[in-house]
């Protein structure tokens, strides 16, 4: 008598072989590229102790944090930290200063390396192209402190670029860094002079990738290089822009506080005080580590939902998106 097996006994046995195959292919991988596993296992580590595990200290913007007693004993306060950034003088500054630093770095400092790869994707004689790379990408590498002081010299009262702007308005100006007015524009285009050669090295790298027929059939056609870059290379690159957008539309409410430090002053407060420097002069410089620390949160729970937002309509308009 042939016995046939339930259906019960066919989900159970059904699990237990895929999980079986699953492990002795685990184990198979992990004896092959045993040497890749161990060359991934630093990046882990950094990843887990510098990233992951001082996340659990979030919890300090909820109490009202001594050192002397620790995270377990000191008082907890529950959202008064955030009720009292959110209800202070300095909260619509630091937020608009925030918001109007980075889209000034969206709107020129993010398509500018995009600009870039497209004009040196153009550009037919080899040694110029190599020139023109390596003199923009130079100044990546020139320290951040270096890059301010820099800035401080040509800025200042016999700098170039204070004696240049008073050639072309007229005007008499002292050190420019002493302008509120000023700040942006400084911050902005010295990032842009600074990072356009780097950045544009994704964009030349994905335009590699374009097939080089497509630039054929449209030579057949008769199309200009204009035509070609907006018909053929920008579409072909959206992705990579995509990608790239959705990123800096995340870092929205982040700005990198230390070149903001080396180059406000209390003159420059109005326009140049940003989140991050609120924080460290608050977190550090007076102590306030719960106050901070909430400030801080509040800046990285905004940025989240901008990441998620953009990505979510990135994904329903072009079907790129991170996930």
């Amino acid at each position: 008598m042939e016995i046939t097996p339930s259906n019960n006994n066919i989900d159970k046995i059904v699990p237990a072989r895929k999980s079986k195959n699953l492990k002795y292919t685990l184990q198979k991988d992990f004896k092959k590229n045993w040497f890749a596993y161990l060359l991934v296992l630093p990046v882990v580590a950094w990843y887990l102790i510098f990233c992951y595990g001082p996340m659990w200290g979030v919890m300090i913007a909820f109490k009202d944090f001594k050192p002397l007693l620790g995270f377990a004993e000191s008082d907890w306060v529950g959202l008064k930290h955030f009720v009292d950034f959110f209800t202070g003088p300095y909260f619509w500054r630091v937020v608009k200063n925030t918001l109007l630093l980075n889209v000034w770095g969206i709107v020129f400092g993010f398509t500018a390396p995009i600009i870039l790869a497209l004009m040196l994707n153009e550009i037919r004689d080899g040694k110029f192209k190599k020139t023109v790379q390596t003199i923009t990408y130079m100044p990546h590498f020139i320290s951040l402190v270096v890059v301010a002081g820099i800035i401080h010299i040509f800025t200042a009262d016999e700098g170039v670029i204070t004696q240049i702007l008073q050639l072309i308005t007229g005007k008499e100006y002292t050190s420019l860094l002493g302008y509120s007015s000023f700040f942006r524009p400084i911050y902005t285009f010295s990032g842009i002079w600074q990072s356009i050669g780097w950045n544009s090295i994704i964009y030349l790298a994905a335009m590699s990738t374009i097939d080089p027929a497509l630039y054929e059939a449209a030579d057949i056609d008769g199309v200009g290089r204009i035509k070609k870059m907006w018909y053929i290379t920008l579409p072909q690159i959206a992705p990579t822009i995509v990608i790239l957008f959705i990123f800096a539309i995340g870092g929205l409410m982040a700005s990198g506080h230390e070149k903001i430090i080396l180059l406000y002053n209390p003159l420059t407060y109005d326009t140049a005080d940003v989140i991050a420097s609120y924080v460290y002069r608050r977190g550090l410089r007076e102590a306030s580590l719960s106050f901070s620390t909430a400030v801080g949160l509040f800046s990285a729970v905004i940025n989240f939902g901008l990441l998620w937002i953009t990505n979510k309509v990135a994904k329903r308009t072009s079907e790129v998106s991170l996930w």
